[in-house]
This record gives C-alpha cells, structure tokens and sequence, in this order.
C-alpha cells in the first residue's frame, strides 16, 4: 500500500513532526510539506524518510498558516496513492482532493480555538484586533468546513479528543503518540533538572526560570526550539535575557545529544499550559526520570501524581519550587516506575493500532 503523509512544515522539529516522521519510517510512507530543514531530521534519525516540498511559504504568521493552508487545499495527487494522512493542523486542507484519508490531530487549530483570547490579549497589537478577529473568524469557518471532508479522525489524547468534539462538533478515537523507548535509558540522576518544550508563551518556560531563580543552587537545562518568525524569536529572547546563571538554554539539539541529556539528568520538569499530550514527559520517563508537570491537560493521561512525577494543581512558580525540592530529595526511587510507565506508549503499539485502522 502506497501511503502520502501531510505536514504543514517540517523547518522546527518539535512533537507533532515526530510524529509524522514516525509514521512515515514505519509505513514507508512518503511526506509532503512546505518549508522543509533536512539537517536537522537528518540530526533526529530520520534521514531516509522521503520529503517532499509543495513550495516554500514565509516565516511570519499570518502569511505562514495561510499559505501553508492554500497549498495543500491546491494538492491533487489524483490517486497516486492509496490511502492520505494528514498530520499537521494547517495541512488539513489536502483532505479535500486526496481520499481516502485519515487525519491525526494533535489539537483543534489553538490560535484560532482555545489560545484565541489569550493570543488576542498579549500577543496582538490593540490596533491589529480586529483584523486578526475576521482572521480568525474565517479560518475557523475553513476548519469545520475541512474536518468534515476528513474520513476519519484519530487524536493524541483523551484531552484532545474533547477540545474536537468542543470546536469542530465530531468525535475522534484516541491513539496515544509514538516513543521509541528503547533509544532512551538511564545513566544517572545528575546534577540538573531538564526541560525540553518549543519556547512558546503557552510553554510557560518563564515559570521555570522564575522558579530556579529561587533555587541558585540548582541547575537547570532548557532545550528550546523556536520557529524563526518575528513573535517566538520575541519569546526566545525574553527567556535567554530574564534567566539567571544557574539556568541554561540550548536553542536545539540533536537527537544523539538529547537522549544523553535525558540520561543523566536528576528530573524532568515541563509547564506548558493545557497541553495536548506531552510526548517529552514520556521520553523522560522512558529514561527513568521522574516528571514534575501541571496538573492539566494531557499530563494527566500520562504521569501518575506520586509514582513516576509530581503534578501541581494550579502551577506557579513557588509550588513549581517546592516540587522541586520535595523530588530531588530522592529521584531515583521512581526509576523502575517510570521505565515500566514509558513502555505503553512504545512505537510499536501506536504502529500496530495505526495498521488496524488502516487495514
């Protein structure tokens, strides 16, 4: 079976373009996207999948999204293959001309859904808000309109699978995202804590740096990716320029590099808000490192509160300081819980499902 996977944009390696990755390693698939940075999916082991560009768009939002949109609703494979999966939210349109298909959702659309308020008050210009109102009004109409077209839906998270009833008015099944767990493992639990997250504001790695700012004693590392248009370069900066000396952050990684930090790293602490799934909290544990994280979103599905991590109800940056302190007093006694935790959420399993569907 011949089997075209859809991506937005594949020039900021981050979870979601994992995932597609993932899926087209082990399905032999080919992978069709925009903008597209081979040096680094070459860094994150995934040399010998397929891509293939459909045109280079901009870096800066709108123009970014809106394009990407207007490509992929133009593509027309005309049945070159047997079955499509989209895999990235504004590759959504490509349901329209490619059946059958499958799409995975990672979320609804956030700026347009969810995020719309928050992303309206701090981030858009007072002068620019209704503009970005029609802006968002519009593709919202386009976002039901194409997810209707879409065969079947599939989702990350049990929180996910609510947000697309919530929004987009259909029902998803869950299939929890892809680890290769056996490419992690556990070295020792050093002498920093880690974080790993794209620098986005809904990442709330500020909350992370006010936190260690109380802790001098302690050493943070941060792996940071950021996409390069004007709003997260703004976001990357204000990060690097309010951390502290004990605090460190790498812009970005390889995969090799990655998984050493993984394995000698005393914890694992990540903030964002409402997150989808959370795939780093799962290679954290698949290196036997206790996750301390909000107790929100798809945290919830993945770390179990006083077994493999710490979740904090209504997170701040002093509850996330007594998290911390109360973890590393012994953080490997939740070695052998988190490795066993990690093993559900294998690549083979999201594989195996993934085949049952299709077949």
């Amino acid at each position: 079976m011949k089997i075209a996977v859809f991506h937005n944009y594949m020039d900021n390696i981050g979870g979601a373009e994992i995932v597609t990755l993932t899926l087209a390693k082990e399905l032999n698939a080919d992978v069709y996207s925009t903008n597209i940075d081979m040096d680094k999916i070459r860094k994150m082991g995934f040399g010998n999948v397929n891509i293939i560009s459909i045109g280079k768009i901009p870096l800066n939002a709108p123009w970014r999204q809106q394009l990407a949109l207007r490509k992929f609703r133009k593509l027309n494979l005309k049945k070159k293959y047997d079955l499509y999966i989209t895999c990235g939210d504004w590759a959504i349109s490509g349901v329209m001309n490619n059946k059958p298909n499958i799409t995975y959702v990672h979320s609804p659309i956030r700026e347009i859904w969810d995020f719309y308020h928050e992303i309206r008050k701090k981030t858009v210009p007072f002068h620019s808000r209704l503009i970005f109102d029609l802006w968002v009004f519009y593709n919202r109409i386009l976002n039901r309109r194409y997810i209707r077209n879409a065969d079947r839906l599939l989702c990350n998270s049990e929180n996910v699978k609510k947000r697309i009833k919530k929004y987009l008015k259909r029902d998803a099944e869950v299939i929890y995202p892809p680890i290769y767990t056996d490419k992690f493992y556990y070295s020792k639990n050093g002498n920093y804590w880690l974080s790993v997250n794209r620098l986005f504001d809904n990442k709330r790695v500020d909350l992370q740096i006010e936190a260690f700012k109380k802790l001098p004693k302690e050493k943070l590392i941060i792996v940071g990716c950021y996409e390069k248009s004007a709003h997260f370069r703004q976001y990357a900066d204000y990060t690097k320029k309010i951390k502290p000396k004990n605090v460190k952050i790498l812009h970005w990684v390889d995969f090799n590099e990655l998984i050493k930090l993984y394995a000698n790293c005393k914890g694992f602490i990540t903030t964002a808000k409402d997150e989808d799934f959370g795939m780093t909290a799962v290679e954290a544990m698949a290196s036997g490192k206790p996750v301390i994280a909000p107790d929100e979103g798809g945290y919830k599905e993945s770390v179990i509160d006083g077994i493999t991590g710490k979740l904090i109800h209504d997170i701040n940056s002093d509850k996330l300081v007594e998290a911390i302190k109360e973890i590393g007093k012994n953080p490997k006694k939740f070695r052998r819980a988190c490795l066993e935790r990690a093993k559900q959420y294998d690549t083979e399993n999201f594989i195996k499902k993934i085949k049952e569907i299709i077949q």
